[in-house]
C-alpha cells in the first residue's frame, strides 16, 4: 500500500510513514523545508508540525536528535561526521561526540537470546554470568561472564529485533536517497543512493557477530609483532550471529585514565607504537579498525592498548595503499604539488573538475599545515579537508579515504590523550621506511614470484609468434597504424624503431633460454658455482634488456 505524494514526489509506503514522518521533522529542523516540499513528505508530518515552520535546529541538538530517532540515525551520524563535504564544520564537530549507548535490554531477553542461539541454557554454557551488563549500545550489549573452564569472558547479546528495525529505516532512507539523486542537482552530484548502500552493507556486516569475530582474527595476526597492542580473542564455539563470546580484558578507557596515573606510563612510546600499528594496518595489510575512538580503545591493567569493538572495519585494495602512503607523506612533509598529484590519482574525475582550484585549495591546505604549532597538528583533519575540497572541486575519492581520515582523526585524539607532546607527522616519517620494507617483502613472496614466473614464462612461450606476426605484416606492407595525422619521416623512424626493438627482445629471449639450457651441462669453467657461459649469457642478457629499457625510457 502507498500514499501517492504530490507530482514529481516520492510514493510514501504506509508501513513506512512513521519513519517518513521523522526524516521530514529532522530536514525541516534543519533547512531543508524545500527539499521535504519536492519530495512530498508534508504529508507524512504531524499536523502541528507541519504548521511550526522551523528552521533552526542548532547544530548541538543535532546529536540528540539523531539518538532520538534509533540506532541506525546514530550510526548515520556517526558516518556524517566524517563528511565535510556534506555537513558544515560546526554539525560535524557535534556529531563526533554522538554517544552510541541506549539503555539496557531486560535480563530475560538475554537469556532468550542466548539460549535460541547456543542451544544451551545459560546456567549449563556458563559458570556465572552477570545480569548486569558492562555496556549498553544501539546494536548490542555487553555482559561479563565465566565459562566452565575459569575463563573470563565478555558476551555480546545483540538487541531483539534490531536486525528488522535498521532494514525498515534502510527502506525508508532509500526512497528519499533515490527521490533526491533524480531531482536535485546535490543528488546527482554526491550519489546519496550509492552512499547508502556503503552505508547499508557496512551496518549489515556489523549486525552479524561471526564477521565481527573473524575479525578480531584478522586484527590480532596483524599486531602480533606490536609487544603493547592487544586484540580480544573470539571463543568460537560460543558464538553465533547474534552473540559474539570473546577474552575479557580488564582495563579502562583511555578517557578515564587519571592525570597522576598517565604520569606512570610510557604515553609516547604507546602512542608511537599505537600509530605503527595503524599504519601496517591501513598500508601493508589493507584492512584496518576504522573506530578507534576513546571508548573503543582501553588501557590495560599491565599497561598495553586494548582494541576493542571491530565491528566497523574497512579494507583498502592494494592498489590504492603505495598511492596512499606517498599522500601521507607528502601531506605531512608539506609537498603540495606531491599531495595534489596524488589526490588526483586516488580521485576520479567529474564533469564538474576544476584542476586550479583543486590545486589552489590543497595548496592552501598543506601550506596551513605547515604552519601549525607541533600541538595543533591533525593528519585525519586534513585528509578529512582533502576529501571536502574533491568534492567541491569536481573529483571523487573512493570512501576508504573518508573511512581513513575520520581514523586518523581518532587516532589522533587517542595518541594526545597518551602523550600530549606527541607529533603525528613524526611518526608517520619515521615507521614509512618499515612500512614499504614490508610492502616489497610482501610482493617478494613465493605466491607473488611464482606467479611472475609463470606470467614471464607465457610471455616467452607467446612472443616468437607474435613477433613473427608483426614482422610478417611489417615485411608485406600490410601493418596499419591509425593516426589523425601522417608525417613519413616519423612514421619510418617509428618502424625503424619496432623492429629494432623486437629484433633485440629476440636475440635477448635467445640469450636467456640458450642461457637456461647450458645450465644443465655440466662444464670445468665455472663462475659463482655454476656453468661459466651460461652466467655470461645470463649476464650479457641482463646487460642488455637492461639497456633496453633505460633507451626505452630515455628516448620514447
Amino acid at each position: 500500500v502507498c500514499l501517492v505524494a504530490p507530482a514529481m514526489g516520492i510514493s510514501l509506503k504506509a508501513q513506512h510513514v512513521k519513519r517518513y514522518s521523522a526524516i521530514a521533522w529532522l530536514l525541516m529542523k534543519y533547512g531543508r523545508s524545500d527539499l521535504v516540499q519536492k519530495a512530498g513528505l508534508e504529508g507524512a508530518l504531524e499536523g502541528e508540525q507541519r504548521g511550526s515552520g522551523v528552521t533552526s535546529g542548532h547544530a548541538e541538538e543535532l546529536a540528540a536528535d539523531l539518538e532520538r530517532m534509533g540506532p541506525t540515525y546514530v550510526k548515520l551520524g556517526q558516518l556524517l561526521s566524517s563528511r565535510p563535504d556534506l555537513l558544515a564544520p560546526e554539525y560535524m564537530e557535534a556529531l563526533t561526540r554522538l554517544q552510541d549507548h541506549c539503555e539496557p535490554f531486560s535480563f530475560a531477553e538475554v537469556e532468550r537470546i542466548v539460549t535460541e542461539e547456543l542451544g544451551v541454557r545459560i546456567s549449563k554454557a556458563f559458570a556465572e554470568f552477570d545480569s548486569t551488563p558492562l555496556a549498553a549500545a544501539s546494536l548490542g550489549q555487553v555482559h561479563r561472564a565465566t565459562m566452565r573452564d575459569g575463563r573470563q569472558v565478555a558476551v555480546k547479546v545483540q538487541r531483539p529485533g534490531i536486525r528488522a528495525q535498521i532494514l525498515e529505516d534502510l527502506e525508508a532512507l532509500d526512497d528519499i536517497a533515490r527521490f533526491v539523486d533524480s531531482q536535485t542537482e546535490a543528488g546527482r552530484h554526491f550519489e546519496f543512493a550509492r552512499m547508502l548502500a556503503e552505508f547499508r552493507k557496512s551496518l549489515l556486516r556489523e549486525l552479524d557477530y561471526k564477521v565481527e569475530a573473524q575479525n578480531l582474527l584478522t586484527m590480532a595476526s596483524i599486531v602480533e609483532d606490536f609487544e603493547h597492542i592487544v586484540v580480544p580473542s573470539p571463543v568460537e564455539d560460543y558464538t553465533t550471529g547474534r552473540v559474539l563470546t570473546m577474552e575479557y580484558i580488564k582495563g579502562r578507557k583511555i578517557t578515564d585514565v587519571s592525570p597522576l596515573a598517565r604520569l606512570e606510563l610510557n604515553g609516547g612510546e604507546l602512542a608511537d607504537e599505537l600509530f605503527a600499528a595503524y599504519l601496517k594496518q591501513i598500508l601493508v595489510d589493507g584492512f584496518f579498525h576504522a573506530d578507534p575512538h576513546p571508548g573503543n580503545v582501553f588501557l590495560t591493567d599491565d599497561g598495553r592498548i586494548a582494541l576493542l569493538d571491530l565491528g566497523m572495519v574497512a579494507r583498502i585494495a592494494p592498489r590504492l595503499q603505495e598511492t596512499l602512503l606517498q599522500l601521507l607523506l607528502a601531506v605531512s612533509e608539506g609537498r603540495a604539488d606531491d599531495a595534489v598529484a596524488m589526490g588526483l590519482r586516488i580521485g576520479e574525475k567529474t564533469d564538474l573538475f576544476d584542476e586550479r582550484e583543486f590545486s589552489s585549495r590543497v595548496s592552501d591546505i598543506v601550506a596551513r599545515h605547515q604552519s601549525t604549532t607541533l600541538r595543533q597538528i591533525e593528519v585525519g583533519k586534513m585528509v578529512l579537508e582533502m576529501t571536502k575540497v574533491s568534492s567541491d572541486c569536481g573529483v571523487r575519492l573512493p570512501p576508504e579515504l573518508t573511512m581513513l581520515g575520520k581514523t586518523l582523526l581518532n587516532l589522533d585524539q587517542v595518541a594526545w590523550t597518551l602523550d600530549p607532546d606527541f607529533d603525528p607527522n613524526a611518526a608517520i616519517n619515521r615507521h614509512a621506511s618499515e612500512v614499504v620494507r614490508k610492502n616489497m617483502l610482501r610482493s617478494a613472496s613465493p605466491g607473488n614470484i611464482i606467479g611472475s614466473m609463470l606470467e614471464g614464462k607465457e610471455f616467452l612461450e607467446r612472443l616468437p609468434g607474435r613477433a613473427n606476426k608483426i614482422l610478417e605484416k611489417v615485411a608485406e606492407n600490410q601493418l596499419e597504424i591509425k593516426v589523425n595525422a601522417i608525417d613519413e619521416t616519423k612514421l619510418m623512424t617509428g618502424f625503424q624503431k619496432v623492429a629494432n626493438r623486437i629484433t633485440t627482445g629476440l636475440i635477448l629471449s635467445a640469450l636467456i633460454v640458450g642461457a637456461a639450457l647450458l645450465m644443465r651441462v655440466q662444464t670445468s669453467f665455472t663462475l659463482l658455482g655454476y656453468p661459466g657461459l651460461a652466467i655470461i649469457f645470463f649476464m650479457i642478457a641482463a646487460a642488455g634488456g637492461s639497456a633496453l629499457v633505460l633507451s626505452i625510457l630515455r628516448d620514447d
